[in-house]
């Protein structure tokens, strides 16, 4: 496969030179122009031998919060300092540490969490003197959450139990539609549903692919079941295969992710010794080949269908649709595409019901699910959680409260895609219907503490739920953070149409001139007529929610717009 192949040379050789390219062309027989396009996109590959070590430091949200631009500064003095040909320094987008900051990223291949300058300063130097760094080891006990319904036995239980009671496909799939299980991944489409339907599909040559691109800014919860619980997502893909025939799959996973990378490996080896993937899976005559293809790089990558061009060995760009990948999917075939939480869950409710899953959600919301919960909270990290749960509960239960002497401003309920909700909602910004039956007669606030986490219930407010919450206290400046989400978005777009690659470097110029004093209220009328217009026309999701951190400021936080307006 030739993305792949184009990352085996990068880290044989550091770079992609034209002459391995050029072997690499006469091997395949792909023509050099068409290697080109696709290495020419992906951030992963270099065209040019690197300048020095690579030190790229985490720019988005909680990191941003916490100290990186001015670790980024800092690390550049340091470059100056140790002189050209050393260190390179450059920000990168999440790497999915959110609840250790600040993150790095060094020479591609070490990942470190909770680093301050001085720490970083000492890798760097490390780097530059092409010393050995040290590997930072992250915790890899047992999983014990409920999702894991293997904390003291041994996994592929569900599989084996499926196979030797006849393999009821039917009773499988109403297990899942009892559990109300929905895609975890930010669509929340019908999970028994899409399998369904590729099970229904015509055509014997079918695909399963877990979606493990982890890319959105303050999300790392299928970091955790993936390094933790490996044998979770390898069995609800295997149980998916089963179920519609599939013979072939692949595990997409972002390329930082390298300490799952290789627990991946190690869980892919002790499944096929056991049996549950391969030729002959349990015996049963089914074959099932799962593969782990490492991603080379890119927020949009996350999006299925882009996705699916990168294992095809095409540029990661978005496909228009429909058709969608149900029909249509992988090299044109019938797939189902879910992510790493969605697939985990499946093995609890084969071996313990749809009920099972379904009644653990409270205030009327069904299910449960895993969320990262990061920014200015005294215990950041991965969660287990009923759906319903409210932001008290969430921010003050769970994640211990807001950090010492600070109150909640804001909370992002699904990373920078919902933008921002303030603490205090003014009545006259929420939808009628919202406010007949959430707030209380005669009140002028709705405190968003006592919002319930459940997709109806947000989605009914006009707000976004998504597994990635990052908490602002009352110290945070607000433009500055929704600057930080847009530049996000610009830094991300593939650029494949117009509105997102234009739009979201206009929505960045903007806000930039507004903190620096040089336009006005003309120019920020712009904001929501060109969000509007990039929600339309956007090809994918990425574009459609690029405008929504500043769009939600001028509804939520306009006093924070009108303090950098009296500059003008």
């Amino acid at each position: 496969m030739l993305v792949q192949a184009l990352k085996e040379i990068q880290d044989r050789c550091g770079y992609l030179s034209h002459d391995e390219m050029h072997l690499l062309s006469k091997r395949t027989g792909v023509p050099l122009h068409r290697i080109h396009e696709v290495a020419s996109f992906y951030p992963l590959y270099k065209l040019e031998p690197p300048k020095g070590a690579s030190i790229k430091v985490c720019r988005d949200m909680a990191c941003h919060i916490h100290g990186a631009p001015e670790i980024t500064q800092g690390l550049e003095n340091l470059s100056r300092e140790l002189g050209p040909g050393k260190i390179e320094v450059c920000g990168v987008s999440c790497l999915g540490q959110c609840d250790a900051t600040v993150a790095a990223l060094i020479n591609d291949h070490h990942v470190y969490r909770g680093m301050d300058l001085k720490s970083l300063s000492e890798l760097a130097r490390k780097a530059a003197a092409n010393e050995e760094l040290p590997h930072q080891h992250l915790d890899n006990t047992t999983l014990p959450f409920q999702i894991n319904p293997y904390q003291t036995g041994e996994p592929y239980e569900a599989v084996k139990q499926f196979v030797t009671g006849g393999m009821d496909h039917a009773a499988l799939l109403k297990k899942m539609e009892v559990s109300v299980l929905r895609g975890m991944g930010g669509a929340g489409f019908p999970t028994f549903r899409k399998w369904s339907a590729v099970k229904g599909a015509p055509g014997n040559v079918k695909y399963i692919v877990c979606n493990a691109d982890e890319s959105e800014p303050g999300t790392f919860k299928d970091r955790e079941l993936m390094r933790r619980a490996p044998y979770l997502v390898i069995e609800g893909m295997v149980l998916a295969a089963l179920i519609t025939g599939a013979e072939k799959g692949y595990l997409y996973i972002r390329h930082e992710y390298i300490d799952e990378v290789k627990v991946l490996k190690e869980a892919l080896i002790t499944a096929a010794g056991l049996g549950v993937i391969g030729k002959n899976v349990l015996g049963t005559g089914k074959k099932f080949m799962l593969e782990l293809f490492i991603s080379p790089g890119g927020y949009v990558q996350g999006e299925e269908s882009a996705l699916l061009e990168a294992i095809e060995d095409k540029r990661g760009e978005p496909r228009n649709k429909p058709p969608f990948p149900v029909f249509e999917g992988l090299f044109g075939k019938p797939t189902v595409i879910n992510n790493v939480e969605t697939l985990s869950w499946i093995p609890g409710i084969a071996l313990n019901g749809g009920e099972w899953y379904r009644d653990k959600g409270i205030r009327g919301a069904t299910g449960m699910r895993i969320v990262s919960i990061s920014g200015d909270v005294q215990k950041p990290g991965v969660y287990e959680v009923p759906f319903g749960q409210t932001v008290k509960e969430l921010i003050f239960e769970t994640a211990g409260g807001m950090l010492q002497g600070h109150t909640l401003k804001a909370i992002a309920t699904s990373g920078p895609s919902g933008g921002f909700l303030p603490a205090k909602v003014p009545v006259e910004k929420l939808p009628a219907k919202f406010v007949q039956d959430k707030v209380p007669a005669g009140a002028k606030f709705y405190d968003i503490l006592e919002l319930p986490l459940d997709l109806n219930t947000v989605g009914q407010m006009g707000g976004m739920l998504g597994a990635a919450f990052i908490v602002y206290d009352d110290r945070r400046d607000m433009l500055d953070n929704a600057l930080n989400c847009v530049s996000f978005y610009r830094n991300e777009s593939c650029g494949k149409c117009v509105p997102c690659r234009t739009g979201s470097q206009k929505l960045v110029d903007i806000i930039t001139n507004l903190m620096e004093g040089k336009s006005g209220r003309k120019e920020l009328g712009l904001i929501n007529e060109l969000g509007e217009t990039m929600g339309i026309t956007s090809i994918c999701g990425l574009g459609q929610v690029a405008s929504n951190p500043i769009t939600s400021l001028l509804k939520f936080f306009p006093e924070e717009v009108e303090n950098y307006l009296k500059q003008v």
